[in-house]
C-alpha cells in the first residue's frame, strides 16, 4: 500500500510543472509582461516616438478576421520601418516572438485586447496563431499586409 501511494505522490508532484505551465501559457498578463512590456511599457502605454501605445488600440485591429491574422503575423514575423500608429510616426524593430508556443502568443494578443474599450474584447485561439504560423512572412510582407489592412479598415 505504502509502495503505490509513493507512485501516486511521485505522479503528483511530477505533474505539477505541467499543470503549471498550462497556467503560464494561458496567462496573457504574464506573457506580456516577461516579453512585451520592456518596449511597450505597462499595460500596453507606449513611449512615444519610440514604440507604439497598444491600450485603447489591439482590440480594434482585432475586431476584424483580417486584423487578427495581421496581429498574429506582427507577433511571429515581427515589424521592420516605419508606421503611422495612434496619431503618431515611429520607424521601429519589433522582434519576431515566434519561439513563443501558439498558445503563448494568441493569450498575449488576447490579453492585450482586453486593455480597450470593446466589450467583449477579442480574442485570439492557439489555431489563429498555429494557421498564421503555417505561412510565415518577411519583414516587406508584413509591411504589405498592414497596408492592405489599413486600406480595408484603418488601422488607429
Amino acid at each position: 500500500m505504502i509502495k503505490h501511494g509513493l507512485r501516486f505522490l511521485a505522479g503528483v508532484v511530477l505533474a505539477a510543472p505541467v499543470v503549471a505551465g498550462s497556467a503560464y501559457a494561458a496567462d496573457g498578463l504574464t506573457v506580456y509582461n516577461t516579453n512585451c512590456s520592456v518596449c511597450h511599457q505597462a499595460g500596453g502605454a507606449g513611449m512615444p516616438g519610440q514604440f507604439p501605445v497598444l491600450k485603447n488600440r489591439i482590440d480594434k485591429i482585432a475586431s476584424t478576421p483580417e486584423g487578427k491574422k495581421y496581429l498574429a503575423d506582427v507577433v511571429l514575423n515581427g515589424l521592420h520601418g516605419p508606421i503611422q500608429a495612434g496619431g503618431a510616426s515611429y520607424a521601429g524593430f519589433m522582434p519576431s516572438l515566434k519561439a513563443l508556443s501558439d498558445e503563448d502568443i494568441a493569450a498575449v494578443l488576447s490579453y492585450v485586447a482586453s486593455l480597450g474599450d470593446t466589450k467583449p474584447a477579442p480574442t485570439l485561439t492557439a489555431d489563429d496563431i498555429k494557421a498564421a504560423r503555417a505561412t510565415p512572412k518577411k519583414g516587406p510582407e508584413v509591411q504589405a499586409e498592414r497596408s492592405a489592412l489599413n486600406a480595408a479598415h484603418p488601422i488607429p
